[in-house]
């Protein structure tokens, strides 16, 4: 666990010394932490040693999120887990430049993790958070990063912020307990509440508010467009949007393609029997309700009124979902399940489970795979009956 730093020990970090403590531990490995601790506490101060160290650590965590930028940038604990990752951060600006936004006051802007992203989309941004750690480290990592020209941090709480005259605001609540650190799934425990958010997005031309993906969409104003946005297949976020002119709509957008599927309001399709094809639509779609508007796309269906798997007899491709071929289609049945895969050699399987309390790692135990092939193995329902399908990952010449 990383210790929380002062503020006063944060600055040191931005004075020579602890520019240099940091600069020596760029390429710092933590198995060799607390030798690396000891000799350098040798010629620095103890609080300034340990505070290079956490953001270093702090720095390695980050660049999941921030590729090369992390290793120059500050980070607080809560910084690393609740900023948005970078391509779903410069999809959302480039989105509200697109709109014609030249300035935004970004409420609950932690370190600043999306002013940097906006900025460099060419707005000019306001950044307010209450925590003076945040705000500071906000500050270096606009400097850092040569952005400081377009960015004004602001310590403040955000309900007392006057938002008049910017083209925009963005809002980005935390969802977090303070406590534990746990999610926080209810909108209006959010810090500070959807519903507080939502006026203030009201009050603005533009805006963008950030919450979580599962949120139950008869909690959506009704006079905004909401997005739900996945990267590398991982469901990141929803965003609720203001000003686009497209009130009540649903989209679900696919990092790092930048595919796009806007809702067209279609009603489920009928289930039907399992055809030669199974499509798993991604995550941002299913969350968006657009699981209708894919198999639209592919001429298919669904497998189960109750499940988002959609099946067809011809393969046809679309960006929003992965395509399996189904060599079988069987009553679920451990036993005949491991039999039929010892017999073709398989072991390597990909077990993937929607509606079935079936755990994949238990199963994987009990079939004791061994052999040369590999093979996609989804456990479902298929009219209500539970089903086990076998195929693998269309090809590229498919």
């Amino acid at each position: 666990m990383v210790r929380v730093t002062d503020l006063d020990t944060f600055s040191a970090l931005l004075a020579p010394e602890g520019q240099q403590l940091l600069a020596v531990l760029r390429d710092h490995d933590p198995a060799d932490e607390l030798a690396t601790a000891t000799r350098l506490r040798r010629d620095h101060p103890a609080p300034l040693v340990s505070a290079a160290l956490g953001q270093a650590r702090l720095r390695q965590r980050a660049a999941a999120k921030f590729g090369p930028d992390a290793a120059r940038m500050y980070f607080t604990p809560n910084g690393v887990e609740q900023s948005t990752r970078a391509p779903v951060a410069a999809h959302r600006a480039a989105r509200l430049a697109a709109l014609g936004v030249r300035t935004l006051a970004d409420l609950c802007s932690g370190i600043g993790g999306d002013a940097l992203a906006l900025a460099r989309a060419g707005i000019r941004v306001l950044a307010v958070d209450r925590d003076p750690l945040a705000c500071a480290a906000a500050r270096a990592n606009a400097e850092a990063l040569g952005l400081a020209d377009r960015i004004e941090v602001r310590c403040a709480d955000v309900t007392e912020v006057d938002t008049a005259g910017y083209d925009a605001v963005f809002v980005d609540p935390a969802r977090r307990t303070k406590a534990r650190g746990g999610r926080i799934f209810d909108p209006e425990a959010y810090s500070p509440p959807l519903s507080w958010a939502v006026e203030a997005a009201r009050a603005a031309p533009h805006a963008a508010l950030k919450i979580a993906p599962g949120v139950p969409h008869e909690a959506l104003p009704e006079d905004a467009e909401t997005e739900w946005i996945s990267d590398g297949g991982d469901v990141k976020e929803a965003v609720v949007w203001f000003g686009t002119g497209r009130a009540g709509a649903r989209r679900a957008t696919l990092l790092p393609a930048g595919d796009s599927l806007l809702g067209a309001g279609l009603p489920d399709p009928e289930p039907g029997p399992v055809g030669g094809w199974l499509y798993e639509p991604d995550g941002a779609v299913i969350r968006a309700h657009l699981v209708a508007e894919v198999a639209e796309q592919v001429d298919g269906r669904l497998i189960d009124p109750t499940i988002a798997y959609v099946t067809a007899d011809r393969l046809r491709p679309t960006p929003y979902a992965t395509a399996y071929a189904i060599t079988d289609v069987l009553p679920f049945n451990v036993k005949k399940l491991r039999a039929l895969l010892r017999e073709r050699g398989v072991g390597v399987a990909v077990i993937k489970k929607r509606g079935s309390a079936v755990e994949p790692e238990e199963l994987r135990r009990k079939l004791k795979l061994a052999g040369p092939h590999a093979c996609t193995v989804f456990l479902t329902r298929v009219a209500g009956a539970p089903t086990m399908l076998l195929g693998h990952p269309a090809g590229p010449d498919a």
